[in-house]
């Protein structure tokens, strides 16, 4: 898949861990587009994750491939300046990194962002405990800001992979 089984990534190669950002998706119910989403959402590379699989200039042809709206949340995830829009994603606004565009995406925009994150901030930290132990403060306070926009399901897997979320940020 364009290069990604040979990328390293934590827990083997970016391909292992898209694959389990999807199943991790479809665990918690994810409709299908968030799904293929979460197996394509590094393709464009991230604000964490500089390697980028196809340049912007071909999301004609990712689109031609996944779909439009699955390929819509894969440049929007890839799209966020994270240190812009964390702190303000659950009121509405949101960065694009590319662009450097601000305003407000839908609430359903905002809820599958929060979703992808979720999925793939903890795979990232299910197969790395360096990873967990450095950053289980800063994801639990990040996911509990994410709160109102994740999904039962995925507040679960927050809690259980970093402990209770609720009484670690306290």
């Amino acid at each position: 898949m364009l290069g990604a089984e040979g990328i390293e990534h934590p827990g083997g190669t970016l391909l292992a861990h898209l694959r389990r950002v999807e199943d991790l998706l479809d665990d918690w119910g994810a409709r299908p587009e968030l799904r293929t989403a979460g197996l394509c959402h590094a393709f464009y590379g991230t604000d964490g994750f500089a390697t980028a699989l196809l340049p912007l200039d071909r999301r004609c042809e990712l689109a031609g491939r996944i779909g439009v709206d699955a390929e819509r949340l894969v440049y929007f995830y890839a799209s966020c300046d994270r240190k812009a829009t964390y702190g303000s994603l659950v009121e509405g606004t949101f960065r694009d990194r590319f662009t450097g565009r601000s305003y407000v995406p839908s609430e359903q925009q905002r809820r599958d962002f929060a979703e992808l994150t979720a999925a793939n901030e903890l795979d990232i930290a299910r197969v790395g405990p360096e990873f967990r132990a450095k950053n289980r403060a800063a994801l639990t306070a990040l996911f509990t800001a994410f709160r109102p926009l994740l999904s039962d399901a995925a507040w679960q897997e927050c809690e259980r992979v970093l402990g209770d979320a609720r009484a670690s940020a306290e």
